[in-house]
């Protein structure tokens, strides 16, 4: 049987970052998303206490302004569409001699965002950290899946059952192909993910393993969006044999446009030294890092603010996709 991924918290030899490169994209946002992405890259490199960063720009401008910003990390160029590596990045699967990239086909996240070179990016990674490559022919994101290494995933209905991914694949089935590729023999289904998440509901925005047995998920706050999402996750969680912790919520946060965004705490990345929560601007900011420096009491807990990455649709998770050591 294949194995399974490594959990985020096993070491870690490097993380792949992508770095905002695209100004038609990212418009007026681009310069502060930059500095977000460089202070995410320097919370996970501590100094050397982290893993190694590789920052990704996909042509030699962005190349230019990522080396500025980060000098300690090592920056690649390689041509993609978007930032988005947790999905369009391998899941390095194994550790040490055994590792292999594992890659999936990517279809825009359902169709809205098509973008040249995301659907081909995951093998080329792979190839500057010298790993072999496999692609299944089904469609998976990373950040649709969440898992503690113990073949144990939690996913969503919205997601992995949505027509726009793989419309002839049954629940049954994509268990199945599951266990093929990434060796999960048991899959938690959650509903539906949070309101306005182009992803279709990720569950790295809803529900995040932090130990063996052990998963978070978001209390609503007032007045949350996403109060009934919450609600039914911890029906479905209690009904498992897991332990369930949960983290605030940001609560209800909106664009210049007055529109809802998927904002979450749970989109924090697990580094060697680090654990960095996205930050907002919201009250419950500092409480939510506070939760998790006591999830994570052997790494430092770290808050950065990441209102302009989020301007493109995620956050410190979704940039960053983790190769075991």
């Amino acid at each position: 049987m294949t194995q399974a991924p490594l959990p985020e918290w096993s070491p870690h030899e490097a993380v792949w970052i992508g770095f905002p490169s695209d100004p038609d994209l990212w418009l007026a946002d681009l310069k502060a998303a930059e500095r977000e992405v460089a202070d995410f890259a320097k919370a996970i490199h501590a100094d050397g206490r982290g893993e190694k960063v590789w920052l990704v720009a996909s042509h030699e401008d962005a190349a230019a302004a990522a080396g500025e910003l980060a000098p300690f990390a090592q920056v690649i160029v390689e041509p993609f569409g978007d930032i988005w590596f947790r999905d369009t990045g391998p899941i390095v699967v194994g550790s040490g001699k055994d590792r292999r990239a594992q890659g999936f086909r990517f279809n825009g996240w359902g169709g809205k965002y098509e973008l040249a070179g995301d659907n081909t990016v995951g093998e080329r990674l792979a190839g500057h950290a010298g790993l072999p490559y496999r692609q299944a022919e089904w469609i998976l994101e990373g950040g649709a899946i969440d898992q503690d290494g113990s073949g144990t995933a939690v996913t969503t209905e919205q997601c992995l059952l949505n027509p726009n991914r793989n419309p002839r694949m049954s629940r049954r089935e994509v268990e199945v192909a599951l266990a093929g590729d990434l060796g999960f023999d048991r899959v938690i289904w959650l509903g539906e993910g949070l309101a306005n998440d182009h992803t279709d509901g990720h569950v790295d925005n809803l529900a995040r393993f932090v130990a063996p047995g052990r998963i978070a998920i978001p209390t609503p706050a007032k007045d949350d969006p996403n109060t009934a999402v919450f609600r039914d996750a911890a029906r479905r969680l209690r009904e498992t044999r897991l332990d369930v912790v949960t983290l605030p919520s940001p609560g209800a946060l909106v664009n210049d446009e007055g529109d809802l965004i998927p904002a979450s705490y749970m989109n924090f990345y697990i580094g060697n030294a680090a654990v960095v929560v996205p930050q907002y601007g919201a009250p419950n900011d500092r409480a939510a890092v506070k939760v998790v420096q006591a999830l994570f009491p052997h790494r430092v807990a770290i808050g950065l603010r990441a209102d302009h990455i989020l301007t493109g649709g995620g956050s410190f998770h979704c940039i960053s996709q983790q190769v075991p050591a």
